[in-house]
């Protein structure tokens, strides 16, 4: 992918180049005229405002382009007509440089319907540098740039307009400075040779955020679900499956429906009758809206012949030990590469290794973890079991 804003000739003095000042799009022949000038670049800055403290999906407040040289707040709100953003979004031609990119990809599918393509995020690119894992937007300017973010907006209200200026410096700031990392990133990367690992990250990402996680499979989520009998896993099973898409349909957050402890305890428990199935978390308004409905998912599950699979238990003392001696390996293997150990391999990655008769590399240890990681672990497993 060709990269912008000429990354091997970034120099410090190019932060001057960078105007901050926030730019207010509010009408639909803006939107339409900047979308068309964006598209003639390689790439963009992205980032969103949004709200989502009683709501199951984050409520879009504002959308956020910067494109090297100026700040764009888009107010979509105001805006009638997305579909130069969303046409932009999906040209494969533009990179849309985010940083920690998840909970933005989820407000733009709700807003336009689309999760943006190609992505290059920031937060994952520093990562591979060897700059460290999780870095905050605010640490990774001030690393890379030397320049000092303010965090006075973070608990905004982005719904309310107008917005304040403090909420619009705020705001144009998360995407004024994304270029730059970008173009040291890419330099960095490209001369670690690793500018290719960062690519499939974030095209695993992309295809993730495509494919949510199927509401039938939310139960193996649910803390303690391993110690379930087959048929009580079916009742756990349906249980949280429709209330993840009750929740979605009703737009609220699955725990302002049924808290997931009280799913649990209806799986062990299995009742048949209103009256058994009252308790702490179910009760009054709740259980006359949803009892009824709840025992009859708990009577359709225990006649399931489809039962679920015993879900893994925690490891015991002597995986547990054999667990600490690959994490041990991990640690080893990244101070090697020059690497956070956080981005090689997760610790649930880790638990099915141990946990397998005969482990095999899956999901991201198929890539360019494999050889970084993934076939050192194998080769470590078969010694420590010798």
């Amino acid at each position: 992918m060709a990269d912008s804003f000429n990354a091997e000739s970034f120099s410090a003095e190019d932060k001057q180049l960078v105007d901050a000042t926030p730019i207010w799009v509010d009408s639909d022949e803006q939107l339409v005229e900047l979308c068309a000038r964006w598209r003639t670049q390689s790439a963009i800055a992205l980032d969103t405002e949004f709200m989502r403290s009683r709501t199951f999906y984050p409520q879009p407040a504002l959308v956020q382009v910067g494109d090297g040289k100026h700040c764009y707040l888009i107010d979509n709100l105001a805006i009638s007509n997305q579909e130069p953003l969303k046409e932009l979004l999906q040209d494969t031609r533009v990179i849309k440089i985010m940083h920690s990119c998840s909970e933005d990809l989820e407000t733009l599918e709700r807003l336009l319907g689309v999760i943006p393509d190609p992505i290059f995020d920031t937060q994952i690119a520093a990562a591979i540098s060897g700059m460290g894992a999780g870095l905050g937007y605010a640490a990774t300017v001030s690393e890379l740039l030397q320049i000092d973010l303010p965090k006075s907006e973070t608990r905004s209200d982005w719904l309310q307009r107008p917005l304040s200026d403090s909420q619009k410096n705020y705001a144009a700031l998360d995407v004024a400075w994304l270029p730059l990392v970008y173009g040291i990133l890419v330099k960095r990367l490209r001369e670690q040779e690793r500018l290719d690992w960062l690519w499939e990250d974030c095209t695993a990402m992309v295809a993730a955020a495509r494919q949510p996680e199927s509401p039938e499979l939310y139960y193996c989520k649910v803390k303690g679900a391993w110690r379930l009998r087959q048929n009580q896993l079916a009742v756990l099973q349906d249980l949280c499956a429709w209330r993840e898409r009750e929740a979605r349909v009703r737009d609220m957050p699955r725990n302002h429906l049924i808290k997931e402890n009280v799913c649990m305890a209806l799986a062990q428990n299995m009742p048949k009758y209103l009256a058994t199935l009252a308790q702490p978390g179910l009760e009054g308004k709740t259980l006359r809206r949803y009892g009824e409905k709840l025992l009859e998912i708990i009577s359709s599950a225990a006649e399931r012949e489809d039962l679920p699979a015993r879900l893994s238990q925690p490891l015991n003392r002597e995986q547990g030990e054999v667990l600490k001696l690959l994490r041990k390996k991990v640690t080893e293997l990244a101070e090697t590469a020059g690497l956070p150990p956080e981005i090689l391999v997760r610790k649930k990655e880790l638990e099915v290794l141990v946990q397998a008769q005969q482990p095999i590399l899956e999901g991201r240890l198929t890539g360019w973890r494999r050889a970084v990681v993934g076939e050192p672990l194998l080769q470590e497993l078969k010694e420590l079991k010798v």
